[in-house]
């Protein structure tokens, strides 16, 4: 028997987090202050890591996830590098444990659906860690074209080289965020897709420039690098009556509206809320687990997203850029 909260059960739901890093650490902060939750404990073979999240938290570490996954414990998020994904989720799944995955659900396709098959089999709940749909500036974009005819939706997502060591290049670790809102924005599947790559400090690509079509006919582009020496995060939409600027990272987003023939129209704010992204993502998730809903982002939509990124890899090596100028062109004469 799944060892599972049941719907409308008093009790605190016991969570944990496996792999503390940048994002799980700040995955057992949220879970550590979430009303009705006990952060029973986190897993990490860095024994730094494991004392950093002890000192802040006073919680147990352990550096092997057997040692967390005890029969108290009810729900986790896998926040480890994305190629354990696939083992440390069907080790929870064998012993009945909710869990959230940390995008991407895994390293390829194939991993991602047999996650899903052994969460239905098992009867746990499984949601993906896509936070940026939590964020309040996205949530605003999304009720503002709820009903609207789409015309194109563009997304900047750029910033500096990232301190931590990756196994993965732009269009995992970033783009992936954004193929998921395309899907999500237009209710509709990515048909199409166009992808330009470059590796130009990275052995991974480290610029892409992707675009894409979906099945109701959406154009789509992101544009996506670790060059940029600072971070942009901001989602253009275009509909047949209002056009959207959203940036996710001030939250604020102004829609333009009323266009009339001599090139005027009408501008205003939108109300955005100020909620966490993580706390929302996080909360959303607990309130699956304890009653018994679907996770508002479901292990088939990260399978669906992560299709679309491998298929901008498939086959294209990104074509380094070399330092070298090109000869100056003499005037003729």
């Amino acid at each position: 028997m799944v060892r599972a909260v049941k719907s409308g059960e008093t009790g605190p739901l016991r969570v944990g987090v496996v792999g503390v890093g940048i994002m799980g650490a700040n995955h057992a902060r949220v879970f550590s202050g979430l009303p009705d939750v006990i952060l029973v404990g986190v897993a990490d073979p860095s024994a730094q890591q494991r004392e950093l999240v002890t000192r802040i938290l006073g919680v147990p570490a352990v550096d092997d996830i057997d040692d967390l996954l005890g029969p108290g414990l009810d729900a986790v998020t896998i926040a480890a590098p994305t190629h354990l994904h696939h083992e440390l989720a069907l080790k929870c799944i064998e012993r009945g444990i909710h869990i959230l995955i940390e995008k991407p659900i895994a390293s390829n396709v194939d991993e991602g659906r047999e996650i899903i098959a052994a969460a239905k089999r098992r009867g746990v709940k499984l949601m993906i860690g896509h936070v940026e749909r939590f964020n309040p500036a996205v949530q605003a974009i999304k009720d503002a074209i709820r009903d609207e005819d789409i015309l194109s939706i563009a997304i900047t997502r750029v910033g500096p080289f990232p301190p931590r060591m990756s196994n993965v290049g732009v269009v995992i670790d970033l783009a992936v965020h954004d193929i998921d809102l395309i899907r999500w924005f237009t209710d509709s599947e990515i048909v199409e897709v166009q992808p330009q790559l470059s590796s130009a400090m990275a052995e991974r690509e480290d610029i892409a420039l992707l675009q894409f079509r979906t099945a109701s006919g959406v154009l789509a582009h992101i544009n996506t690098n670790w060059l940029t020496p600072f971070k942009a995060r901001t989602v253009h939409v275009a509909t047949r009556r209002k056009y959207l600027i959203g940036d996710l990272l001030t939250r604020q987003v102004t829609e333009c509206f009323g266009f009339q023939p001599d090139g005027s129209y009408s501008m205003r704010h939108l109300s955005v809320g100020h909620a966490e992204p993580l706390r929302a993502e996080l909360q959303a998730f607990v309130s699956a687990v304890r009653d018994n809903n679907a996770p508002p982002v479901s292990g088939e939509e990260g399978v669906e997203s992560l299709d679309v990124a491998m298929r901008c890899l498939e086959n294209r090596q990104p074509a380094k850029v070399t330092s070298r100028r090109p000869e100056p062109r003499r005037a003729a004469g």
